[in-house]
């Protein structure tokens, strides 16, 4: 009997369908041991020697394995491969006590019956660069988050942490928000022009230049300079002066690698990075499709490598000739190759496992969410041999023949042939302009002055600061999505209405005493000097310990003085010049977990607080349960109203919107939309009597509009909406 260690459960039964009954399958479930919780773990006086400690969750599962072990002639550690995997698989050797005779490690990109017998023939030995590199960022992590947090929590207040790699996306938050504040709006005005051919054809066009001088983005301050344009080119002969024409050819993009899927799945899914890695985990370990098969669809998700196998290539070039024809192949295979120095080449893009599993073929064995991923890598992944897209582009000039000239510009576009659009659909719209000819005369029809402001940069989204972070070297791909997910758990980042970054004042305070003090945790340049050297350890030309001993002394240092030099106060206080309505003292603005507040000088002798005038502003409204004025506050999740007595006083009104539809299950109350901390729900109004709730709109029914629809085929789920094209399911899970 031979004995196949995987990381979990899913990716342990799908492996298990393709090897015979001379193999056994065995999930650790993730990591097997780490450093402790309860200290730092980490001996500084012995060349940084971890202490490692198997978590009590995980005794079973050794036991298990142990016993599994014994049995196997020869045992297989199939974990994932990279730093991380091939940590996993040290650790389990260590663990289990292997003996190297019979231990034997193996690593694929996709979970298919062809890569694990591949695998299978080719075992290697455990990489120990690797594991040095992994353990390396382990132990740096762990000695700046349990050094650093310590020194928050005595000048700032208990329960902060800091992160080496996260702090300085903190930065890139605050930075990015702080030059928003400080960005002054400029008035400018643009000049639309509608145009008519002989034929009737209204022609959209913008005014570009005057007397042959091309206008600039401010180039019309106000409205005042508008209108006198507009007055003085109206009434005026105008004619078609020049046409251009150019072909314009548009390349397939790149296959994904772990940062431009999690880019690609935010801007088109609405996803955010976290969410992305978890529904491709799901696609990479296996789901059931056909007959209870369980089948890995897409490769290794944690890439920056943008490789294809000579296996997928062949496959994707005959499927596309087969099902869109020889004119959308590309003539010679389309090869990629990373800018990244680090990328490791021997590693896969994500791309399908299968190319002949088309995501509509399978949809029905997908959620929602999967199969729109699973689409996605798909399409990008195939497109990427079918030939180019071509456009015809042209652009139309208008001009007067009086003394001051005016021109105005109308452009076109047309798709020529769809190329590899035809699989891979972008936001390309076409805009087609009549047959026109130079010198034919148009008539003004209409002018328009349209008002704009300039616009400080947008906040990041989880896609512009994962881009963000990979053109810097901060991070690498398996660290993307912990690091937009922990600084928002640390409470230093919330997202606004449109799901982007702003830094919360805990955020901006943290921020603010780490670029003062520890100026290094959050320098982009040293933070991606850090990722180069463990790189280099990865690749066996750096030694890890030195490594670590380098960074380690000067920040240790740098700790003990600023322990000493930073007072409390001056980081958390600010004075003030309100006055304590309690004991008369002065009050001070502090900062707390949930941001800033007034709280009285005379503490401990008074504990008076209360919140900032602009944390607070009155609604027309009375407390129902003293009859005080009703106010808008601020706090955690964002707006709430709440009574202005407390802490006398703390009613907090539910924000609840009446769909006017009846409650399916108590026929008595209506289904109400409220907010929660996940995001809008809609429940009963019956609550806590009644507790029927959905996740998503529900969908009235065409007959009566007071009843939710119930679903057509299942008859027991009923219909939501769901997406951003309110497409409509069933609530039953079971229904299809």
């Amino acid at each position: 009997m031979n004995l196949v260690i995987v990381e979990s459960p899913t990716k342990a039964r799908t492996i298990e369908k393709f090897l015979g009954k001379e193999y056994v399958v065995r999930a650790s479930v993730g990591h097997v041991r780490d450093l402790p919780k309860s200290r730092l773990g980490i001996d500084l006086e012995n060349n940084y020697q971890p202490e490692y400690e198997v978590p009590k969750t995980k005794n079973k599962v050794i036991k298990e394995l142990k016993a599994e072990a014994k049995k196997a002639d020869i045992i297989y550690l199939a974990t994932d491969e990279d730093r991380e995997g091939e940590a996993i698989s040290w650790h389990l050797k260590n663990i289990l006590k292997l003996d190297l005779k019979n231990t034997k490690r193996i690593a694929f990109h996709e979970i298919t019956e062809t890569a694990i017998l591949e695998a299978l023939k080719n075992p290697r030995n455990i990489n120990d660069d690797l594991v040095d590199a992994q353990q390396a960022r382990r132990i740096l992590d762990r000695i700046v988050g349990y050094k650093l947090s310590p020194f928050l929590w005595k000048k700032v207040y208990r329960g902060l942490s800091a992160g080496r790699v996260q702090s300085v996306a903190v930065r890139l938050v605050v930075e990015r928000e702080e030059e928003r504040e400080k960005f002054n709006k400029e008035e400018y005005w643009t000049i639309n022009g509608l145009f008519n051919n002989s034929d009737n054809y209204k022609i959209e066009t913008d005014l570009v230049k005057i007397n042959g001088k091309k206008i600039e983005k401010l180039g019309i301050k106000n409205e005042k300079e508008a209108k006198e344009i507009t007055k003085d080119s109206k009434n005026k002969d105008y004619k078609i002066t020049d046409i251009k024409e150019r072909e314009i050819k548009k390349n397939p993009y790149t296959p994904y690698s772990t940062s431009t899927l999690q880019q690609d799945a935010a801007n088109k899914l609405g996803f955010s990075a976290k969410q992305t890695m978890k529904i491709a985990q799901e696609l990479y370990e296996g789901i059931n499709i056909e007959d209870n098969k369980q089948t890995g669809l897409i490769t290794y998700m944690r890439t920056d490598s943008l490789n294809l196998s000579d296996n997928f290539l062949t496959a994707a070039r005959d499927y596309i000739k087969k099902n869109y024809g020889e004119k959308y192949l590309e003539e010679k295979t389309r090869r990629f190759k990373t800018k990244s120095k680090s990328a490791q080449e021997a590693h896969e893009a994500i791309r399908p496992s299968l190319v002949e599993k088309f995501p509509d073929d399978i949809q029905q064995f997908l959620s929602p969410r999967q199969y729109k991923l699973y689409k996605l890598i798909w399409e990008r992944s195939v497109a990427t041999q079918m030939k180019q897209a071509i456009m015809k582009s042209v652009n139309v000039s208008i001009e007067n023949e009086d003394e001051t000239k005016y021109t105005f510009s109308a452009k076109g576009g047309v798709i020529v042939f769809d190329g590899f659009y035809k699989v891979y659909k972008t936001k390309t719209k076409e805009k087609i302009l009549p047959e026109l000819k130079i010198g034919e005369k148009v008539t003004l029809e209409k002018l328009e002055e349209l008002q704009h402001f300039t616009e400080p940069k947008a906040r990041y989204s989880d896609a512009t600061l994962i881009k963000e972070l990979e053109e810097n070297g901060i991070g690498r791909p398996s660290t993307y999505a912990s690091i937009t997910s922990t600084i928002i758990d640390r409470g230093y980042v919330e997202r606004d209405e449109n799901k982007k970054f702003m830094p919360t004042e805990v955020g901006r305070l943290v921020n603010k005493l780490l670029c003062e003090h520890f100026k290094d945790i959050v320098d982009i340049q040293f933070s991606a000097n850090l990722e180069n050297g463990l790189d280099e350890i990865a690749e066996g030309k750096k030694e890890w310990v030195p490594f670590i001993d380098k960074f380690y002394k000067p920040f240790a240092k740098n700790l003990a003085k600023k322990d000493k030099e930073v007072d409390k106060k001056s980081i958390t206080e600010e004075e003030s010049e309100e006055i304590c309505d309690k004991c008369g003292s002065k009050m001070v603005i502090k900062i707390g977990r949930y941001g800033k507040f007034y709280a009285c000088s005379n503490y401990p002798e008074c504990k008076n607080t209360k919140p900032l005038e602009k944390d607070e502003k009155e609604i027309d409204e009375k407390c129902p349960k003293c009859g005080s004025q009703m106010v808008e506050k601020h706090g955690k999740y964002g707006k709430f109203f709440a009574c202005s007595n407390y802490p006398e006083c703390k009613y907090i009104k539910k924000e609840e919107k009446n769909t006017g539809i009846l409650c399916p299950e108590c026929k008595k109350g209506n289904i109400v939309e409220k907010k929660s901390r996940f995001g809008i729900f809609y429940g009963c109004s019956n609550y806590p009597e009644c507790k029927f709730a959905l996740w998503n709109k529900p969908v009235m029914d065409e007959k009566d509009n007071t009843k939710i629809q119930k679903c057509p085929k299942c008859k027991k789920g009923y219909l939501v909406y769901y997406g951003k094209d309110n497409k409509i399911k069933c609530t039953n899970k079971e229904c299809k």
